[in-house]
């Protein structure tokens, strides 16, 4: 039995919280921690027993093993360090930190604390995402040339939250980067990026854009192309396609029905899925099964801070090509951004 506490009951954190008490029977979440009532409420509600506003509570909890960091960005990069000093393993959302400084002092941290930490790309754990990553890997459409990614929001988030988000590419964009990387099993070398404001002015004036483009060359030879933006007509948009020298592997949008009308219009299908919190509800649990599994077996984490850090990379580079309107080499972004 492995003792997790968790730190942020808001969005993400509750859905962790619910998956890990009805899906996980090896796991008690033993301590959690919310600032405002409304979260901590939520955990008492699902059998938390020790629930506080104070982290380091959590943390130094005798019976928590690993800590799920959930809370905002701004204070993510601190609560690593914390649980790691304790010598507690910890699952953290993305980003560590929007400071590629503060992100690679974290990871020497943990590092010299020697405890294992896993970063939610909950994208790799999407079965139909994990299939094509398999096809590739298994050789099945040949030598990999190309990839495609597109994700596109229902709609945008408040501005409030697009002010303090770190901007499209760190917040959104960045999911797409990992998976990239991922299915291309190199490291990017080169980004180009172009984005737009199309969506709300209000997203420009808050000084972020709501649409972009981007390309990666990666070491190897292959390109990815990702789409982003943050306004979708027609429901949450979320698709990927490989193409190798043999053959073409893509994984399509799950819909919330089979159904299919026919009649004189034409053939008229089911909706898309809401949003992440549906479309991602089994790659979320999958993550979690996986960072447990891991600690268990002690075993590598199957997303690690490297990955996040790389990923990371790719998002800086994105900016600064979309800032200067120029192909940016990855290692540029090193230098100072």
């Amino acid at each position: 039995m492995v003792g997790l506490g968790i730190l942020g009951i808001g969005r993400i954190g509750r859905i962790h919280l619910q998956h890990l008490v009805r899906d996980l029977d090896d796991v008690a979440v033993v301590a959690a921690m919310n600032p405002s009532e409304p979260g901590r409420d939520f955990a008492r509600r699902h059998g938390v027993p020790f629930v506080t506003g104070d982290a380091a509570a959590v943390i130094g909890h005798p019976d928590v093993d690993a800590v799920l960091v959930c809370t905002p960005t701004h204070v993510h990069a601190d609560h690593v360090e914390a649980a790691a000093a304790a010598g507690k393993a910890v699952f953290c959302e993305k980003p560590i930190d929007l400071s590629l400084e503060r992100v690679r002092r974290t990871l020497a941290a943990v590092e010299a604390a020697g405890v294992p930490l896993m970063l939610a790309f909950n994208q790799r754990m999407d079965p139909s995402f994990a299939a094509v990553k398999a096809a590739i890997d298994d050789g099945r459409i040949g030598t990999l040339r190309s990839i495609h990614i597109i994700s596109r929001d229902p709609a945008p988030p408040p501005i409030a939250y697009i002010r303090t988000s770190g901007g499209l590419f760190l917040d959104m964009g960045i999911h797409d980067f990992d998976m990239a990387r991922h299915l291309a099993g190199a490291e990017a070398v080169e980004v180009y990026a172009r984005g737009a404001v199309l969506v709300d002015p209000a997203i420009g004036e808050a000084g972020d854009i709501d649409t972009a483009y981007v390309t990666i060359g990666f070491a190897n030879g292959v390109t990815a192309m990702v789409e982003n933006c943050r306004q979708s007509a027609y429901g949450y948009d979320q698709r990927l396609e490989a193409f190798g020298s043999a053959g073409m592997v893509r994984a399509d949008n799950p819909l919330k029905t089979t159904t299919l009308l026919s009649d004189a219009r034409g053939l008229h299908g089911g909706r898309q899925l809401d949003f992440f919190v549906d479309r991602y509800a089994e790659s979320n649990r999958r993550e979690l099964r996986a960072f447990v599994d891991a600690l268990q077996r002690g075993v590598p984490m199957p997303v690690t801070g490297h990955d996040g850090l790389e990923a990371m990379r790719i998002a800086l580079a994105a900016e600064r090509s979309h800032r200067e309107g120029r192909p940016v080499r990855v290692a540029e972004v090193d230098a100072g951004h």
